[in-house]
């Protein structure tokens, strides 16, 4: 395995999206959530109360592992995409490992950096009687894949294993294999069973589950993390010979309404419910926006942004994808050159891969425009990530550009400061305000 395959991330190959997806197998089936609340709302997606069955909510669970680290986070979305890094950031990365392998020499006991964490997880339950899974929920990818039986015991360490073996429920999907590329060379690849899958109260009987009989290093890394569970659009899963259909997709006919939505918070679990839009979630009006899912994701467009809250809005139009398995915002490099021009002692530095700043500079809010009058404002403590010294002296930023990789990235710090609507339906994203912490 390349030196570098320790590097990250949850990956995706968008080529072959035009493959047509196999019929759904199986039956829905979606209880009443035990703590959901919903209501009507304003536009056409608004729902019935959450007590409805066809509706849905789950909490996410906090990694006690996770530490965040912003080059690590960064080189997790190039990898993810199946990109190579840019220089700097590849120099950073292999100065982390050469530092790491000098320190193995010597007999120090060293371990994979817990940077590779995901901050928060959610709870699944696969196959009869039920196996508990905590999972990575990744609207960028389209794949739901754990660790398994089969995987290699040496490449886990301590997550919890999928045996379809002790469920009376798993049938294996004969000839069927999946196979994740990741941009430092390493890849994650395994068989495919059926199983029943149930996830805050919604289940379907014959979900496709990829069990991994290989994993990149850096899932091993990630202790808590069992797996991922992909709900962008399933013309890019990437099962052979024949695409399945994501979870989300199987759900749908039995749902309220054809979509879920995303709240994440920053420094607190966050929830994901299915069927209906929570009228408590969100401040205001929710503003619709078309989505292009021709390549596979919930891509948007914004017609542009403004810096501070006095600042003038430039229009500049940002194509992008709302991915809940990146966490850092990734605009245009105009944009992100215009942003840290306002903060203090802010530069790029190719010793860190990225934007930094010192942690005690002032950060303006950042908007982030919606349809004709509607914007997101993201306020300017969430753009400072991680300190990137252990003196705590200078911080990554959250926001970072997306020089290479084909279009911007509305990653976690954009999308904690959302409520947001995935509707399926009318392939459309529904973005609002939030009471934020």
């Amino acid at each position: 395995m390349p030196a570098l395959s320790v590097l990250l991330s949850v990956a995706l190959a968008i080529s072959g999206f035009v493959e047509a997806l196999p019929p759904r197998i199986g039956t829905p089936h979606v209880s009443t959530p035990s703590n959901g609340t919903g209501a009507a709302t304003s536009g056409d997606a608004s729902s019935k109360r959450s007590t409805h069955p066809g509706t849905a909510s789950l909490t996410q669970v906090r990694n006690p592992n996770f530490v965040p680290n912003g080059p690590l986070a960064l080189a997790k979305v190039y990898s993810k995409y199946g990109l190579p890094l840019p220089p700097d950031l590849q120099d950073l990365i292999n100065r982390i490992y050469q530092q790491l392998r000098q320190k193995r020499s010597t007999g120090s006991v060293v371990t994979t950096p817990q940077q590779y964490d995901v901050e928060y997880l959610t709870p699944v339950t696969i196959g009869t009687p039920g196996q508990n899974l905590e999972i990575d929920i990744d609207t960028g990818s389209s794949d739901f894949w754990v660790f398994s039986s089969e995987t290699p015991k040496s490449q886990v360490d301590g997550q919890t294993c999928y045996n379809p073996n002790k469920s009376s429920t798993a049938k294996k999907l004969e000839g069927a294999t999946w196979e994740i590329e990741y941009g430092d060379g390493s890849s994650s690849s395994g068989d495919v069973y059926l199983d029943k899958v149930k996830m805050g109260g919604v289940n379907f009987s014959s979900q496709a589950v990829e069990v991994a009989s290989k994993v990149s290093a850096e899932f091993t890394a990630d202790t808590n993390n069992d797996g991922l569970m992909g709900l962008a659009f399933g013309s890019i899963n990437q099962v052979r010979p024949q695409k399945q259909t994501t979870f989300f997709e199987n759900l749908q006919s039995s749902l309220d309404k054809p979509l879920f939505t995303a709240d994440l918070k920053s420094g607190a679990p966050g929830h994901f419910n299915f069927g209906y839009i929570d009228k408590n979630a969100y401040t205001g009006s929710i503003t619709y926006t078309p989505v292009n899912s021709t390549q596979g994701f919930w891509m948007w467009t914004s017609p542009g942004y403004t810096i501070g809250a006095s600042g003038k809005f430039k229009s500049s139009p940002i194509e992008g994808i709302a991915d809940t398995g990146t966490t850092l915002l990734l605009l245009p490099s105009s944009v992100v050159k215009a942003y840290y021009k306002n903060v203090s002692g802010a530069s790029y530095q190719s010793s860190n891969g990225g934007y930094v700043f010192p942690c005690d500079a002032t950060l303006p809010s950042f908007y982030v425009s919606v349809g004709d009058d509607a914007r997101i404002k993201i306020p300017g403590k969430y753009m400072s990530y991680a300190p990137v010294d252990s003196q705590g002296q200078n911080c990554f930023g959250g926001l970072q550009t997306d020089d290479g990789i084909g279009f911007s990235i509305f990653g976690d710090v954009f999308l904690k400061a959302a409520f947001v609507v995935f509707d399926a339906g009318k392939e459309r994203l529904g973005l609002a305000a939030k009471k934020l912490s």
